[in-house]
This record gives structure tokens, C-alpha cells and sequence, in this order.
């Protein structure tokens, strides 16, 4: 079979691809992707010559382009990564998450719709749900729990589920959508926390942590969320919701002094911030469907997945000292330089 996936040079994304071509050895895979701030072709330089990948620099609300793709491709399924996904982004500049997030998937389900594409899947985020109160901690985020967007970002990916599913009851588009908690593992870019916090300890620069550290969120290494959508696209059924979840809940701060510890760094480098706007408490998801229905499991503990994501990067200064090197580095002064 043919896979379009979108975004596929961002983190979550790349990760997807080297699964599914390792899993799936008689399958073409097809990235479509942007190459914004966070999409790095680079990412991709592993499997750039394999002749079951093909590589296209296109935008997902470019309608002209996604049919030329669609027409002359066929794809057999198309998982949508391309989203705009930093909340700091979004509420710096709410309209290109709009744009990106929900006109860009409104863009593909009617390409899928209009070449009758077998499969289509959107990968959302459990930052949709809102948030939960620190001091409840048997509350879970389930499929059935109301979304409560707090950010142009979460309400932008909102928008996109629903989209989804819509299609999936109104014109009959085989569609699923699946939810995960916070990623981390190789090539993720440097804004978010983990790497970011690694980048920043190994050149011994201050860790910004917004306001006293105590947000929780639930962590899942991205091998296992990419096991998860391959499950989804196969046996997942078209109108269903699946939260992704690593079953690992954990302060912010708590993982910030984990990383000191794991690089021998002092705990002295953490340098506290103002508070993001809207910050959520805690988010934690209940994947007990996904478990249930279609057997899934995580399979890598924090511990385990905290140690080989800090080896990456330690193995991998290049390809992130490029990035933080460059027009990022604006960004970030931006962001934490008078906080």
C-alpha cells in the first residue's frame, strides 16, 4: 500500500515514518511537509534514498497541490502529523495554528473525500480535554470526557477532531482520530521540555521552568505512540476516538532535576519564569480502550526512555546545535530572555 503522511519531517512524525518502514517492508510511504521551523529534512536523511519513500515539499492547504498528489499517488491511507503544536507559538500568533490545523485538515479530507482514499487518520493531542486538578488524582482524561480547550493550539486541534469526524458520519469517510499525553524521544525540537531542558544543561545555560514546576503531565516515549496509530490504521474502527497514553504522570520540575541528575549538572542551572498564560494543571490519560479493543501497550517505561532519549541527544550535538544555533535562537530569547 501507498501512506501519505503529513508533517512527516517534524518529531512525532519522522519517528512514524522509520516505524512504518521497518514494519511494513512492502509499503510505499509518502511525506508531504512544509519544512517550517520544526520540520527538518535532515530528520529524514536515513531514509531520503530509500526507494520505497518519496519526500514532497508541499503545504497541506495548497487544495492545487494535494490534487495532483492525490491523483497521481492513490494513497491507501493518510496520517495527518502537520499541525502547528506549541502552545507558546499559539498564543503568540493564534491565526497560523488555524490556519495550519484546521483549514490544512480540512484541505485533506476533502482530497481523501473527492479520491476516495480508504483511510484516513488525525493525530490530535489530549491537551484538547483542558486540564485536570492536581489534588484528584484518580481523574482521567477518557474518549468521553468534554473538551475544554485553554489554548488557540488545544482549541485549533479541537477543531480538527471534530472536523474529523464529522466527515467520518456526514459523507462516510473511514476516519479515526487518536489522542496522546506528551512525547518525547529522538529528534524532537528543541522548544518543548525535555530537549530543550537537555540542549540547555549540556551547554550550561539556565532551565526555564514556568512558574513553581508543579504542572504533571503524563509521558510516552514516541516508539510506543508510533506502535499505537500503526494498531489504530489497522484495526481501529472509522468514527472512534483512542487516547494514547504512557501511564507515566510526572511534575515538570521533577523532570528537570531527573535530567540534571542523568548529565551530572547542578540543580543550580534551574531559573524559574513567569507563568504561561492559561498554564493547564495536569493532563493524564486513561488509554483502557486501546488496550482493550486493540491490544495495545506501552512498552517503555520513563526510565528507560528518559535515558535513551538524554544518549541521543548526547550522541546527536549536531543536528540540535544547528537548530538552537539559528533563527530559533530568537525565538527563545523571545520567550524566556526577560521572564
Amino acid at each position: 500500500m501507498t501512506i501519505f503522511v503529513t508533517g512527516g519531517a517534524g518529531f512525532i512524525g519522522a519517528n512514524f515514518i522509520f516505524h512504518w518502514l521497518a514494519a511494513h517492508p512492502g509499503d510505499r510511504v509518502v511525506c508531504i511537509d512544509k519544512l517550517t521551523y520544526a520540520g527538518n529534512l535532515s530528520t529524514l536523511s536515513s531514509v531520503l534514498k530509500n526507494p520505497r519513500f518519496h519526500f514532497v515539499k508541499a503545504d497541506i492547504c495548497d487544495r492545487d497541490t494535494l490534487d495532483r498528489l492525490f491523483a497521481g499517488e492513490c494513497p491507501d491511507a493518510v496520517v495527518n502529523f502537520a499541525a502547528e503544536s506549541h502552545v507558546d507559538r499559539s498564543i503568540e500568533d493564534p491565526e497560523v495554528f488555524l490556519r495550519t490545523n484546521v483549514m490544512g485538515t480540512a484541505a485533506l479530507l476533502d482530497a481523501c473525500r473527492k479520491y476516495e482514499t480508504p483511510r484516513f487518520h488525525q493525530v490530535s493531542t489530549d491537551e484538547v480535554y483542558g486540564d485536570l486538578p492536581l489534588d484528584r488524582p484518580e481523574l482521567r482524561f477518557t474518549e468521553t470526557t468534554n473538551l475544554h480547550a485553554s489554548s488557540p493550539y488545544s482549541a485549533s486541534k479541537a477543531s480538527a477532531d471534530l472536523l474529523t469526524l464529522s466527515y467520518c458520519r456526514t459523507f462516510g469517510l473511514p476516519a479515526t482520530v487518536s489522542r496522546c499525553s506528551n512525547n518525547y524521544g529522538p529528534w524532537q525540537f528543541p522548544e518543548k521540555l525535555i530537549p530543550l531542558m537537555i540542549a540547555n544543561a549540556l551547554q550550561d545555560k539556565p532551565l526555564p521552568v514556568y512558574g513553581t514546576g508543579k504542572n504533571i503531565r503524563d509521558w510516552l516515549y514516541v516508539e510506543d505512540h508510533c506502535r499505537a496509530i500503526d494498531v489504530i490504521l489497522q484495526k481501529g474502527r472509522p468514527g472512534e476516538v483512542y487516547n494514547i497514553g504512557g501511564n507515566h504522570e510526572m511534575e515538570n520540575i521533577a523532570i528537570v532535576k531527573r535530567i540534571c541528575r542523568e548529565l551530572g549538572k547542578p540543580e543550580s542551572l534551574i531559573t524559574y519564569v513567569s507563568d504561561r498564560k492559561g498554564h493547564d494543571l495536569r493532563y493524564a490519560i486513561d488509554s483502557g480502550k486501546l488496550q482493550r479493543e486493540l491490544d495495545w501497550m506501552p512498552e517503555t517505561n520513563f526510565e528507560e526512555g528518559i535515558r535513551r532519549t538524554i544518549r541521543w541527544y548526547l550522541d546527536n550535538r549536531p543536528w540540535w546545535e544547528e537548530i538552537v544555533s539559528g533563527e530559533y535562537q530568537g525565538y527563545y530569547e523571545k520567550m524566556y530572555g526577560n521572564r
